[in-house]
């Protein structure tokens, strides 16, 4: 436990959603059950193990003593525990002050609605900023970004979407078999101000090649799947029958983002796969993950890999 309440005794006041201390990395003994997160201005301490009220009164009280050293005198703390136990039971306690409603946050100038108290899956994944990074870079770099079509499998609150379409993207289409999280991933696009050019497709996403065609072919594709979800998603059979669609739907020089989140699957798992069932696509690298998710062993954390398909060659000098 000493490792976390070091961690917020060195907290800087967090203005962008964040992670502030990562236990499940490993790299922490004692700690391995607990993660703290900023989703500005509420704090959330998670365990995935049960504690005991004593510990969370020492917690509470570092927490207090620290937001009395770094915050504004007109901000009070704001923070909440849940306990997520191995049989799926999420619950939630507000510990001090008063969840925002709405509540909004910030990452990297992007906005986006949140709802902590709703179960486990807060509305943004902290884990997967590098991702985020790297597709606003990628329709930056590009030389006409406006005409950049992004696919986006999975999307969740369309948080990909909202990044690609601010740094210029033209069109992005987010599909994603919960019309719940779609409404939201609308509602993050209206908080930005970039609906115009996305559009959102409530379908299973193996039923709907035709649609997915013929809006194509994409510029970039992002594949963000769960890695395990019954009647949706199981990586270990159903990730090689996205892979097989990949190539068809990208331009010469577009680019694919394959993202894992699977403990037991490694690096190995979607490399041979793509090795075997899309060999054309060319392995362009792995991104690093934020610093502070550190894994005691890489293969275990989030797995983000690009890959490219080839340009058209090019005529030899003097072809027809």
């Amino acid at each position: 436990m000493q490792a976390l309440l070091d961690a917020i005794a060195q907290m800087p006041y967090p203005s962008d959603a964040q992670r502030i201390f990562h236990g499940r990395g490993g790299r922490h003994p004692g700690c391995e059950q607990i993660v703290l997160d900023a989703f500005p201005p509420a704090l959330v301490l998670t365990s995935f193990a049960p504690l005991a009220e004593e510990q969370l009164s020492h917690i509470g009280q570092a927490l207090a003593l620290r937001w009395q050293q770094i915050a504004p005198a007109d901000q009070p703390l704001i923070w909440a525990f849940q306990s997520r136990e191995s049989g799926g039971k999420v619950e939630t306690r507000v510990m001090a002050g008063e969840l925002p409603d709405p509540h909004v946050v910030t990452e990297s100038g992007a906005r986006y609605l949140i709802n902590i108290a709703r179960g486990q899956n807060h509305g943004l994944f902290l884990d997967m900023a590098a991702g985020r990074d790297w597709v606003r870079q990628q329709v930056q770099n590009h030389p006409r970004p406006e005409r950049m079509k992004v696919l986006n499998l999975f999307a969740y609150t369309c948080a990909f979407s909202v990044v690609a379409k601010l740094a210029g993207a033209g069109q992005v289409l987010n599909m994603d078999m919960s019309k719940g999280a779609l409404a939201t991933g609308q509602h993050n696009h209206q908080l930005n101000g970039v609906k115009a050019g996305a559009s959102f497709a409530a379908h299973d996403i193996f039923s709907s090649w035709g649609k997915i065609g013929r809006g194509g072919p994409y510029d970039l594709i992002i594949v963000d799947p769960p890695s395990y979800q019954k009647g949706s998603f199981v990586a270990t059979k159903d990730y090689a029958r996205l892979m097989r669609r990949l190539s068809d739907l990208l331009v010469p020089g577009g680019q694919v983002l394959l993202c894992l989140n699977a403990p037991e699957l490694g690096t190995a798992f979607l490399r041979e796969q793509m090795a075997e069932i899309a060999p054309e696509l060319q392995f362009i690298e792995r991104l690093a993950n934020p610093p502070v998710f550190a894994d005691v062993d890489e293969e275990r954390s989030l797995k983000v890999l690009v890959y490219r398909e080839p340009e058209l060659a090019q005529p030899a000098d003097g072809a027809a």
